[in-house]
C-alpha cells in the first residue's frame, strides 16, 4: 500500500507538470489510473487480513460504502475550491498531499497493525491445533 499510494502521489504530481505536453500527459495518465486501481485489489485483502475472513465481504462493503460516502462530501468541497480558484490544480495538490499521507500511514501505522494482527491469528490457530491434538489423545 505504501508503494501504491506513493506511486499515485508522485504520478499525479508529474501528471500536473505535463499538462502542456500532450504525449507525456497521456503516458502519465496511464500510470495515474494504474495507481488509482489499487484500491480494488489491496483494500479487500487488508480488510480480510485485519478483520478476518468470516465477515470479509461485509467488512469490505462497509469500507466501500465509506469511500462512496466520502466522495459525496468531498465532491462539493472540491467543486467549491475549483470555482473559487478557477482551476482544478489546487484540488489535485490536496490529493497529492493525501496520497503521501496515506503512503506514510500505510508504512508506519497499517504495516505494524497488520503484522500484530496476523501474529495474533497465527497464535490462536496454533493454540487451537494444540487443543485438537490434546482432544484426540
Amino acid at each position: 500500500m505504501f508503494l501504491a499510494f506513493l506511486i499515485e502521489g508522485v504520478s499525479i504530481f508529474a501528471w500536473l507538470q505535463t499538462i502542456r505536453r500532450p504525449v507525456l500527459f497521456i503516458l502519465l495518465s496511464s500510470l495515474v489510473f494504474f495507481a488509482w486501481g489499487e484500491i480494488f485489489s489491496l483494500f479487500p485483502s487488508i480488510t480480510a487480513d485485519l478483520f478476518g475472513r468470516k465477515w470479509a465481504t461485509t467488512n469490505y462493503g462497509v469500507v466501500y460504502t465509506s469511500k462512496g460516502t466520502a466522495a459525496i462530501f468531498a465532491a462539493p468541497v472540491a467543486a467549491f475550491v475549483m470555482a473559487k480558484e478557477g482551476s482544478w490544480v489546487p484540488v489535485f495538490y490536496v490529493m497529492i498531499g493525501c496520497d503521501i499521507l496515506a503512503a506514510l500511514l500505510a508504512l508506519f501505522a497499517l504495516k505494524p497493525l497488520a503484522k500484530r494482527t496476523i501474529a495474533q491469528v497465527d497464535l490462536l490457530e496454533q493454540k487451537a491445533e494444540a487443543e485438537r491434538k490434546l482432544a484426540q489423545a
